[in-house]
């Protein structure tokens, strides 16, 4: 493929290459949470089951401190990783509680 030369049409190619990667990068991270709650739903189900509660925050704490460090070494903000989690933990914790009434 011929790059344009104009430094505008090269700056809309460039454009349009990092929104095709977004948009894909996106879908697998729909794809990945899906997969991921179909896993959390199976281990809320089984809390019901056996009576156990629907959060474990010593699992919470460890799995923050396991993205936080996954998010050092690919250098994105830990915090952000933290609230991101946070907020599918919320959801999940929402789930296992729906499983529990």
């Amino acid at each position: 493929m011929t790059e344009p030369q104009d430094p505008v049409a090269r700056a809309a190619a460039l454009l349009k290459e990092h929104r095709h990667s977004i948009d894909r990068l996106d879908a697998i991270l729909v794809f990945t949470l899906a997969e991921r709650f179909k896993h959390t739903q199976a281990v809320g189900l089984l809390k019901a089951t056996h009576d156990l509660p629907p959060s474990d925050p010593a699992r919470e704490e460890q799995q923050i401190a396991r993205l936080k460090d996954l998010a050092n070494t690919a250098d994105l903000d830990p915090e952000f990783a933290e609230k991101f989690l946070n907020f599918i933990i919320q959801e999940v914790i929402k789930h296992h509680e729906q499983h529990q009434s």
